[in-house]
């Protein structure tokens, strides 16, 4: 007679099978689920950060400098900032470049400021780098600080002609964009 190794389990109990036990496909299944529920949930709340569409359309315009006379200066928007595009005169532009950097809380140069072949066109951001308030002078008559440039009234900062910071709280120079010359008169910002 032949013995057999069979062995008998009690009544309710499965054998063990090797691979993925029907248990182990649940576990995954359920958190795997979960996983894609979470970042469903998550996805609004990232997505609500990036740059809504008023701002994406206006995330670079062109600008006609035909109109801007030597000496004057125009105010316009950009991504919801104001903008202070500035035509400068021979005599600003040599002030400019008489002033000793160094002795400068934020040293740059008036051609570190400015696009080359273009020196006399100065293009910045028109927010005080102290609080954000809008700075003075760039309209005719408007009060342009000890330097003959830009004047923040709220705190008392004074820019030079090159936007440069001279006098007052402010810590950094008025931001220059990224901008390029699609042409002589005309310039896309951004």
């Amino acid at each position: 007679m032949a013995t057999e190794d069979h062995v008998e389990q009690p009544a309710g109990e499965q054998p063990e099978q090797e691979g993925v036990r029907r248990r182990d496909f649940l576990n995954i299944a359920a958190v795997s689920f979960a996983g894609v529920g979470g970042v469903i949930a998550i996805l609004p709340l990232v997505n609500q950060m990036n740059p809504s569409a008023d701002v994406l359309a206006l995330s670079s315009i062109e600008v006609d400098l035909a109109n801007i006379e030597p000496g004057q200066a125009v105010k316009t928007i950009w991504r919801k900032q104001p903008l202070f595009i500035r035509n400068l005169t021979a005599d600003e532009i040599t002030e400019a470049n008489a002033v000793d950097v160094s002795g400068l809380r934020d040293p740059q140069t008036l051609a570190e400021r400015t696009a080359d072949g273009h020196e006399n066109w100065l293009i910045t951001l028109a927010v005080c780098t102290h609080l954000g308030c809008v700075p003075l002078g760039a309209g005719q008559g408007e009060n342009k600080g000890e330097y003959g440039g830009y004047f923040c009234p709220c705190h008392g900062s004074h820019y030079d002609t090159a936007a440069r910071i001279r006098k007052g709280p402010a810590p950094t120079n008025l931001v220059v964009p990224e901008y390029e010359f699609t042409s002589d008169t005309t310039v896309t910002i951004g």
